[in-house]
């Protein structure tokens, strides 16, 4: 059982409270799911679990953790470059339970997530494995340490639908306690029965964190009800208070005026007149206790994103986006299908699935090379991996400002404040943002650049599940074409005009 009491860590750089007097029991059986906005401390809390000098560089904590004895398994968000350019069986090595563990024990670890065995021997480097091999082959490696407890962040990443299925498979029948990050609503809706929630309200400078035994969207609605609920008491309670307010400026202003005009020979007159008049600011003097007292209107944290200009942005419909004819699609010197062909139109709305390895994001790298020097359309492109568009130290504004004009740089902190940015967070490298606050950043430069062909790899990966409703509504608005690879559920069913599936032999219609 891993018991966390009183929780709260505080960012070294710039003092901020990330989380705050969390407290909650891990026990068997649980499935708890953490959930927030972007950059609100969730994967910061998963490190701190597993250890704590992750953490040590960029955090201070206070808090207790009962933890002894407990075998903890990690699954870190993303891997370090070196480590994905690493043979598999070398990264394998690295683990020490891997090193100490038999022929069986390899063959029942790599049997509970749907592996080969053999996999583990593979001489390919770690980055030529699909997402889902990558995930499933790294829960092998903490299930063969025989772990009391599963930490996982963000598992659900880069896996195709199949993979998805089988993780909400996994997360239901494994025996630990499993405490998780995930943006995949579906995923939570179906796996998790506890809700951790952290939030940082007021500008992003008051954290608060909930725990709640319930699932992910009863949590949700139940929360949204207690919302609604408060606001009613609390308006009821300002209209009455208002109702008052506006007896006693009446009363007031009429003793008032009456002590104003009252005579001086008629000082008794006068008298009964202060005497009311201690009365009335004696009234006024409870009404303001009462308005201490009152029902406090509900706060919460948006998730805010800043929508596209309907008119720059719109793409006329029926004019030809994109007519791509590849004879084969090839990644490091392999054929992953052939005779693809993809023709879009305004403004069409094209999502792409398929399993993991058939080469949809080398299909979208080929659409992006395509499109972006083009001068008849303005075409943006979000890859998978953000470092390619995020390198070096610059900050959240020198990227959306890059002439560093000050009408250019007012406008870019207008925009990123309006998405929550911190004044602090302005000034941090965007390399060292969370993937939400760096996905934020790239769907702020494709506005800013008034883009009406956006090419998205995985758009919604990295916001949260409270954010990715919100995401989803922007894109299903945007006005221009999009061409985009998901493995979202939700995306593909409420923002796609089309899904097409990749397979060995192009692109089909996905009914």
């Amino acid at each position: 059982m891993l018991q966390v009491k009183n929780l709260t860590i505080t960012h070294k750089k710039d003092l901020a409270t990330l989380v705050e007097g969390l407290s909650f029991v891990l026990a068997p059986g649980d499935r708890a799911a953490i959930i927030g906005e972007e950059g609100n401390g969730k994967s910061t809390v998963l490190k701190l679990l597993y250890d704590p000098a992750l953490v040590e560089p960029y955090a201070e904590w206070t808090g207790e953790v009962a933890d002894k004895g407990l075998r903890k398994g990690y699954l870190a968000q993303e891997l370090a470059r070196q480590e994905l350019e690493l043979p598999v069986w070398e990264f394998c090595q690295r683990a020490p339970a891997f090193q100490e563990a038999d022929p069986r024990a390899l063959d029942r670890a790599a049997r509970q997530v749907g592996l080969a065995a053999d996999l583990f021997w593979d001489g390919r480097p770690m980055s030529t494995l699909s997402g889902g091999e990558r995930v499933k082959l790294r829960l092998a490696l903490l299930l063969l340490d025989g772990p009391d407890v599963l930490l996982l962040d963000e598992p659900s990443n880069d896996l195709d639908l199949a993979t998805l299925e089988w993780l909400e498979g996994f997360l239901l029948n494994c025996k630990a306690p499993v405490l998780y990050i995930s943006h995949d609503e579906t995923l939570l809706e179906r796996t998790a029965n506890m809700v951790i929630h952290l939030e940082r309200l007021r500008r992003r400078t008051a954290p608060r964190c909930a725990v709640v035994r319930a699932g992910y969207r009863e949590y949700v609605e139940r929360r949204q009800a207690g919302f609604a609920h408060q606001e009613q008491v609390a308006r009821k309670e300002r209209a009455e208070y208002g109702a008052k307010m506006e007896t006693f400026r009446r009363i007031h202003d009429s003793v008032e005026h009456q002590l104003a005009t009252v005579s001086r020979q008629n000082p008794g007159k006068g008298r009964l007149l202060k005497k009311k008049m201690h009365t009335v600011l004696a009234m006024g003097r409870r009404f303001e206790r009462e308005k201490e007292d009152m029902t406090a209107m509900p706060e919460w944290e948006e998730a805010i994103l800043t929508a596209f200009d309907q008119g720059k942005s719109a793409f006329p419909a029926g004019k030809t986006a994109l007519r791509l004819d590849l004879r084969s699609l090839e990644a490091g010197g392999r054929v992953l299908a052939r005779d693809v062909r993809l023709w879009v139109d305004g403004p069409e709305k094209i999502g792409i699935a398929g399993p993991n390895g058939a080469g949809k994001s080398t299909l979208l790298k080929i659409v992006a090379e395509e499109l972006l020097p083009r001068t008849d359309l303005r075409a943006a492109y979000m890859p998978q991996d953000y470092g390619d568009l995020l390198l070096g130290d610059r900050t959240p504004v020198e990227l959306l400002a890059p002439s560093g004009h000050k009408d250019d740089v007012t406008r870019a902190r207008t925009l990123l404040g309006n998405m929550k940015y911190k004044a602090e967070e302005m000034e941090h490298p965007a390399a060292g943002l969370s993937g939400g606050q760096r996905a934020k950043l790239l769907f702020l430069s494709m506005v800013l650049n008034g883009a009406n062909v956006l090419v998205l790899d995985e758009p919604t990966r990295n916001f949260s599940p409270l954010s990715a409703p919100v995401i989803r509504q922007v894109l299903a608005d945007f006005p221009g074409v999009i061409i985009s690879v998901s493995h979202d559920r939700l995306y593909l069913d409420q923002v796609c005009t089309r899904v097409l599936e990749l397979t060995e032999n192009g692109l089909r219609e996905r009914l």
